[in-house]
C-alpha cells in the first residue's frame, strides 16, 4: 500500500529524467492524470496516455528533452504532503525561479498552475513546484 501516490509519481518522473529514460509508467488515478496533462501542456512531457494492465489502469508518460539532450525538468519539489498540507491564498501566490518554473495547485476549480490560479484569483493546496 502506498501512502503518498503523488510523491511516488513525481519521484518516478524525477528519476526517469535523471537517467534520461524515454518514458515511465505508473498506476493511474484522476489526480495523477490531471497533473500529467498540466506537465504536458507546460512542455515538461511529450505525451501522456492511459492503458489497461489486466484490471489495473496505468499511466504512461513520455519525457521531453531539449535539443542538447538535457531534461526539460531540472527540479521537482513536493510542497504539500499528507502529513503537512500547504495552502496558499491567491494574493500569496509566488513565482517559481523568477517565472522560469511553475507550481501546481489544487483549487476548487480543479488542478492548475500558479499563473492560471493567479489570473482567476484562486487559492488552494500547493501540490508541487517544477522548474
Amino acid at each position: 500500500m502506498m501512502t503518498d501516490p503523488i510523491s511516488d509519481m513525481l519521484t518516478r518522473i524525477r528519476n526517469a529524467s535523471m537517467t534520461r529514460a524515454v518514458q515511465v509508467e505508473m498506476p493511474m488515478s484522476k489526480m495523477k492524470f490531471a497533473m500529467a496533462k498540466i506537465l504536458e501542456k507546460e512542455g515538461c512531457l511529450d505525451a501522456v496516455e492511459t492503458y489497461q494492465d489486466g484490471a489495473k489502469p496505468m499511466l504512461r508518460v513520455r519525457l521531453a528533452y531539449r535539443e542538447t539532450g538535457e531534461a526539460t525538468i531540472s527540479s521537482i519539489i513536493r510542497k504539500s504532503k499528507p502529513s503537512l498540507r500547504v495552502y496558499v491564498k491567491a494574493d500569496n501566490l509566488r513565482s517559481v525561479r523568477s517565472g522560469q518554473g511553475f507550481s501546481i495547485l489544487s483549487t476548487p476549480n480543479g488542478l492548475m498552475t500558479n499563473k492560471e490560479a493567479y489570473k482567476r484569483r484562486l487559492g488552494g493546496e500547493l501540490i508541487c513546484e517544477i522548474s
